[in-house]
């Protein structure tokens, strides 16, 4: 279920995260993380409902590609901050 939880989470992570973080930090697009964590949580799923086990090669690409985000990309990106309406800090929206 881990293998499951993990690329989907990161998947919605990255929605959230600015185009311009991931070009900044000298990382891959956003675009391409995006379609590269949504294959992953399809396959996760897929691995879920089907019962996939754990040591099949797919759940494992899924994971990696998961693992990388979360040591290597997410770091980066999550020192800007993220895509918000308005100019203002407020946790509700503008003042």
């Amino acid at each position: 279920m881990f293998g499951t939880y993990t690329p989907l989470t990161y998947f919605f992570d990255a929605i959230t995260r600015p185009s311009q973080a991931f070009v900044a930090s000298g990382k891959q697009t956003k675009p391409l993380w995006l379609i590269i964590l949504g294959v992953a949580a399809v396959i996760g799923l897929a691995g879920a409902v089907y019962g996939v086990g754990p040591t099949s090669i797919l759940p494992v690409a899924a994971f990696v590609a998961a693992a990388i985000y979360l040591a290597d990309v997410r770091p980066k990106v999550r020192s800007f901050p993220k895509n918000r309406s308005g100019t203002s800090s407020g946790p509700y929206g503008p003042w």
